[in-house]
């Protein structure tokens, strides 16, 4: 037993917790955690942002990225409130973090005290479960929970908020072992309607989502859907949890998804979800999106029948459910079926545009030069949607990006956080209005010395937002224009980093090339036209019949 201060049984908890790595913004409430922290410089290194949010993306991503707990810490006031957005997002998506924050003194709680603000009820709506510490004797047990919580059952954020006096305060501590997860195993007698269904259907198809990726699924995957011969279909969210170039890989499921993919959903008879959420990006107009039966697994009660309703359910961790399940599925291949949606993946494909630089030449262009485990990371808009549709991910935790929340301002702190978790290269797409929330963590890159590249991709608007202007408001381009006298070049220089631009398809190749070998972050100006689209679309409320595969330029179209 060491009796200590506040501050240090926070620094050896996180130390005993694993933690090698936290993204941080320091500040008056947090001084004493902050020379704790200096003190253990060795075993753990700290990211210093430009501003908490770029923090709390990098901690997120982080743990993508390592299947690890992210960490982020922040002051107390508007330190802490500018963590909300990445403690949002990575509760949408089902992110294990822990986010610590300073506050006032106990004694000056309520009392409306400089930089005082209730984080800890801020974030109720958005967390798994928070603490504010109120006896330094619990300070220990509430980290060895919280680390507990964020990465048991289905993964999220919790948030620990420690009053200075908590942090200056001593007590004796002891390290507390820490907590393995152990999933259940799940009731095979309730699991025996949903086995039937899988056994008896005869065009069955999986749709994987971010459950399968967080659970560790990938080879159990394979084995089920190479066992049942069943086409895969992955949201956004679920990209990497199947081999891209496997060959009952079909493609990406909802709203923004492959032709093919959403004709088959309508054609199978069994469609199995893994680790999804039917969310209204994907189950668009949630009476017309499947004809045949539903087979839900999934490790949150919560997510069954809530969106659309199951024939069967399993709940359970995604790995733990197929090892006990798998020996109960017969084996039986469907020549048929597979070639149906085989043949639809032929015949339904997307005509293209011929602009002068296409962002889709852009990303198979990526994919062509970089290994098959290369981390993408991206900010939300058109180029999120390219992306996802065009770079085929053959490995999980490859694909980074903000699915549920939508949070443009993600992708530079997202990009720090996967090179720190990988100490590998990453792929940064972004587009013009996204990069001009985050650009400030630029710097962070470039301090840190790591290898991103950063495609903007240019096209002078919100896209996504014009596109839906031009669908349903008449072309009427309400501030989406964006008309930034940034010099891209200019901003690169001055904040350290390497600059190239792509203005023609020829340039395409050779700039790409350049680009995906730094050794330090390069911003690449890719200058796509204005109306560059993502299709197929399908509106909000609308089904498979409703489908837009082209859009008009003319405004009286």
């Amino acid at each position: 037993m060491m009796k200590l201060k506040g501050a240090k049984i926070l620094t050896e908890s996180l130390i005993n917790e694993g933690v090698d790595t936290v993204f941080c913004y320091p500040g008056g409430a947090v001084l004493d955690i902050f020379d704790e922290l200096y003190h253990v410089q060795d075993k753990i290194k700290q990211i210093l942002t430009c501003h908490e949010q770029g923090a709390a993306h990098a901690a997120d991503a982080y743990a993508r990225v390592s299947g690890k707990v992210g960490v982020v810490i922040a002051t107390s006031g508007p330190g802490a409130t500018n963590l909300v957005t990445g403690i949002t997002n990575a509760y949408m998506d089902s992110v294990p973090m822990v986010a610590i924050t300073g506050n006032v003194a106990l004694s000056l709680l309520g009392r409306d005290s400089f930089q005082e603000v209730d984080i800890a009820g801020v974030t109720i709506p958005v967390t798994k479960h928070n603490y504010i510490v109120k006896d330094v004797k619990e300070l220990g047990q509430i980290i060895s929970n919280a680390f507990y919580i964020a990465k048991s059952g289905r993964p999220g954020p919790v948030l620990i908020d420690i009053p200075k006096n908590i942090q200056q305060a001593e007590c004796e501590w002891e390290p507390i072992p820490v907590r393995e997860i152990v999933h259940k195993k799940p009731n095979l007698n309730k699991a025996k309607a949903a086995i039937d269904i899988i056994n008896s259907a005869k065009k069955p198809l999986l749709y994987l989502g971010g459950g399968c990726v967080s659970s560790g699924a990938y080879q159990k995957l394979l084995e089920f859907a190479e066992k049942i011969d069943a086409p895969v279909a992955c949201s956004m969210m679920g990209l990497g949890a199947f081999p891209a170039s496997h060959p009952l890989y079909l493609g990406m499921i909802g709203m923004h998804g492959h032709i093919n993919v959403n004709f088959s959903v309508q054609e199978c008879d069994t469609l199995i979800a893994l680790g999804a959420r039917f969310s209204d990006r994907v189950a668009t107009n949630r009476d017309k999106f499947v004809k045949g039966k539903v087979v839900h697994i999934d490790i949150d009660n919560a997510e069954i029948n809530k969106n659309i309703n199951a024939d069967a359910y399993v709940l359970g961790d995604i790995k733990t459910v197929l090892s006990h399940i798998l020996p109960y599925i017969n084996e039986n291949k469907k020549p048929e079926w597979v070639e149906r949606c085989a043949e639809l993946k032929r015949t339904k494909v997307l005509k293209e545009t011929s602009h002068k630089v296409s962002p889709k030449e852009i990303l198979r262009s990526i994919n062509k030069h970089t290994p098959n485990d290369q981390i993408i990371a991206t900010d939300v808009g058109q180029h999120q949607m390219w992306t996802a549709q065009t770079c085929a991910f053959e490995k999980p935790r490859t694909f980074i990006t903000s699915g549920g929340l939508g949070a443009m301002g993600f992708g530079m702190g997202a990009a720090i956080g996967s090179a720190v978790a990988s100490s590998k290269r990453v792929a940064l797409i972004t587009g013009d209005g996204s990069f001009h929330m985050n650009f400030n963590e630029v710097v962070t890159a470039v301090i840190q010395n790591l290898p991103i590249a950063i495609f903007v991709m240019n096209n002078n608007t919100l896209g996504m937002v014009r596109q839906w202007q031009k669908l349903f408001y008449k072309h009427r381009f309400s501030n989406t224009t964006l008309n930034k006298p940034t010099n891209y070049e200019y901003l690169a220089k001055a904040f350290g980093a390497d600059y190239l631009e792509i203005n023609d398809n020829s340039e395409i190749d050779d700039v790409v090339k350049k680009a995906v070998n730094c050794s330090r972050p390069v911003i690449v100006n890719c200058k796509i036209g204005i109306d560059e689209n993502v299709l197929p679309m399908i509106p909000s409320g609308k089904s498979v019949s409703d489908m837009i595969l082209e859009i008009g330029e003319n405004k009286n179209g």
